[in-house]
């Protein structure tokens, strides 16, 4: 309950329920909860991360390291964590990788952070030094940047199996790259200024457990998992016309709800024959528009299945949504919504055969024009193909930013200690007490090689003293090898990642770090810590690690 007096009355304006945290408090909190959101990650960074365990209350197992991943499965329940969770989903969104760095440096910069208010460092003079050092940060970015030819395959290449090494693909990473740059290759257009674009949406991931990763392949066009709707249809089709329907081939059913009493045989007979007829004439109107393949979205009568099969059109129902979709770009085709409607011009034109030992539909275009690729990723289980899988998205999205953006970077912590570098002799121009923030900044910025350095067993100070003495001779390129525990020219050893993730990392993992720092006062309506055990109504005291939590401890 809050009180403000007014001429000696205490005037009540909160609720008892009601709880508030001001100041050094509020801030105190707030860094705390972000800095366990960060800390919980950190060891999953780099090629020699550890996995995490985590376990939904319905019992569901995901093992990853992943750092979105791990972040939406776990149960948090406090909004200061929440904004570093956020920070996670919007370098995934916007960069495809490169979530756990900018979780990880999001957590530093609160920390440094934290030691300026210690020294009576006013947030906004942080906030305002932060915001400087990051702008320059992006600047020097730039400047290091390596130009990418799209042509390049052996780059590509590297800054994709840079992104899946430490995780479940990194064993197949030659075989998965080698198919990441033909599936890019597939789906890339030149842009009239000369860019290339890469087409995301051409391409399709289909999954599949009980064989190897080593299996996996690429697929010039769509691999669809379903079956024949009857066993005497084709199981191929060569030179095909394709039809994609989205209305179901049966007896169309009354709008309202009715009732027919039957009393004759020849009634009950001519009602049948009726509906029989009614699947006749939607079976003519397909095989009518020249159709050996169907695929239709919803269902097909068992009775419409025996006429199709009888005039050896191949039927798949109840197709998935964003299989129709896929399929509509791989053919160059149209979705028929209406069979009264179709006609020739609605088809697409390929071949559709059926591989029974992997029961799906493999489905390639005739067509020059037509665009879309399937990469059928495998795996001997679901927890192995589901790692791989994400680990390969990452992968795709990384390598097909560095072919759009054109520019890459070293890897294995070099760019931070460049720019920790850049950043410190650049902080000496800086007037007042946004200094000591760029500073700050700086010093963040080297949490990655130190984190690298730690979860490979390495003296995380002995590499960064390595490191910066390298840096300061003047080798940009210079990091970390975890796998020798030397330091390299890891751009020509192949560690490579995209300069836009580095970009949009150092700009989330700012400005979340900013707003976090701006808030001087937390006002709940309810209890703010949802840790309801011993520390019931503790109030700040009890707010101090996580707060609320939830079932984070229990997901780790």
């Amino acid at each position: 309950m809050s009180q403000q007096r007014m001429q000696g009355q205490p005037m009540i304006i909160m609720g008892d329920d009601a709880q508030r945290v001001k100041d050094k408090d509020a801030q105190e909190h707030n860094i705390s909860a972000a800095r366990a959101v960060a800390d919980s990650v950190r060891s999953t960074l780099g090629p020699k991360g550890m996995d995490k365990m985590l376990v939904s209350s319905m019992g569901d197992v995901t093992v990853t390291n992943d750092g979105v991943t791990i972040l939406q499965e776990m149960d948090i329940d406090n909004p200061t964590a929440e904004m570093i969770v956020e920070v996670a989903e919007t370098q995934e969104d916007e960069a495809g990788d490169g979530t756990t760095t900018a979780v990880a440096i999001a957590g530093e910069l609160l920390k440094n952070a934290e030691d300026l208010l210690e020294r009576d460092i006013h947030p906004t003079a942080i906030i305002k030094g932060y915001n400087v050092a990051a702008e320059r940060a992006r600047e020097e970015v730039d400047d290091i940047a390596i130009d990418v030819d799209p042509d390049d395959e052996d780059l590509v290449r590297s800054v994709a199996e840079t992104s899946m090494t430490g995780k479940g693909s990194e064993l197949n990473k030659e075989l998965l790259s080698g198919i990441i740059y033909e599936a890019i290759e597939q789906i890339s257009v030149a842009a009239d200024d000369g860019s290339t674009v890469v087409d995301m949406e051409s391409l399709n991931i289909e999954t599949q457990t009980g064989r190897s990763v080593s299996e996996s392949e690429l697929l010039v066009g769509a691999a669809i998992d379903k079956d024949p709707v009857h066993d005497d249809m084709p199981s191929e089709v060569e030179d095909a016309d394709i039809l994609l329907l989205n209305e179901a081939v049966e007896v169309e059913e009354t709008e309202a709800d009715t009732q027919v009493s039957v009393d004759d045989p020849e009634q009950l007979q001519k009602f049948l024959d009726q509906e029989e007829e009614q699947l006749r004439e939607k079976v003519d109107q397909i095989v009518d528009t020249g159709a050996d393949v169907v695929f239709c979205q919803k269902g097909i009568d068992d009775m419409a299945q025996h006429f199709l099969a009888k005039e050896g059109v191949l039927a798949v129902r109840r197709t998935k949504k964003s299989d129709m979709e896929f399929l509509k770009n791989v053919l160059g085709a149209a979705i028929v919504k209406d069979l009264d409607a179709a006609s020739a011009d609605d088809l697409g034109t390929g071949s559709v055969t059926r591989d029974s030992d992997d029961e799906l539909f493999y489905v390639e275009s005739d067509s020059d024009e037509a665009l879309g690729v399937t990469i059928l990723l495998r795996g001997s289980t679901d927890h192995v193909v589901d790692e791989v899988e994400r680990g390969i998205s990452d992968a795709l999205d990384v390598a097909a930013q560095a072919v759009t953006d054109g520019r890459v970077l070293p890897g294995g912590g070099a760019i931070e200690v460049e720019l920790a570098d850049r950043l410190r002799s650049f902080a000496d121009g800086v007037e007042g007490r946004e200094q000591l923030a760029v500073e700050a900044f700086a010093d963040s910025l080297e949490l990655v090689p130190r984190v690298l350095a730690e979860n490979a067993g390495l003296d995380s100070i002995d590499t960064l003293v390595d490191l910066r003495a390298a840096h300061e001779a003047g080798d940009q390129l210079a990091g970390l090898n975890v796998f020798t525990g030397e330091v390299e020219d890891t751009f020509d050893a192949g560690v490579v990642e995209p300069a836009h993730s580095k970009e949009q990392g150092l700009n989330s993992a700012s400005e979340a770090a900013n707003l976090v720092l701006k808030i001087d006062d937390i006002i709940s309506a309810g209890d703010l810590s949802t840790d309801k055990g011993e520390d019931e109504g503790a109030g700040a005291g009890g707010m101090g690690g996580m707060g609320g939590m939830g079932g984070m401890g229990g997901a780790m």
